[in-house]
């Protein structure tokens, strides 16, 4: 908004889209943190207590599980990744439309400020995506 339409950025993104959007992203996240919690207290645990990963995280903890847990992680791995598609689609739709607003600009200077202003945000998620991505998607030893 602030790069689209910078004239409308206190109409359009007052505090009731701020109180709407910050209420969508702790919501989702405490659903996402009920699901987890609830599967966890549910397995009955019987393989030790050692997890052999850094965190603590629920594919690690279905391991230790002395049931079959295959539903449960597939369920939770559906979850999951519905979630980080969302963001992540949500994320790519955002910069497709800063750059082609960006595009639109005719002074140099312009496109400086408005690159200047995107890409630390746009390292920062590249950065935490891509170790996200090493993280959870390398092959298991």
């Amino acid at each position: 908004v602030a790069i689209c339409k910078p004239l409308h950025y206190g109409t359009l993104l007052g505090s009731r889209a701020c109180v709407h959007m910050a209420a969508a992203a702790w919501g989702s996240a405490f659903v996402c943190a009920v699901l987890h919690t609830a599967n966890t207290f549910s397995l009955p645990i019987c393989k030790g207590n050692a997890v052999a990963q850094f965190f603590c995280e629920m594919p690690q903890i279905l391991k230790l599980s002395c049931s079959d847990s295959y539903l449960r992680e597939v369920g939770l791995l559906v979850v999951t990744a519905c979630l980080v598609f969302g963001c992540f689609v949500f994320i790519v739709m955002s910069y497709v439309q800063i750059l082609r607003a960006v595009l639109r600009i005719p002074s140099e200077q312009g496109w400086h400020k408005a690159f200047s202003t995107c890409l630390p945000h746009l390292a920062v998620v590249s950065l935490y995506v891509s170790t996200a991505m090493f993280a959870y998607l390398k092959p298991p030893p």
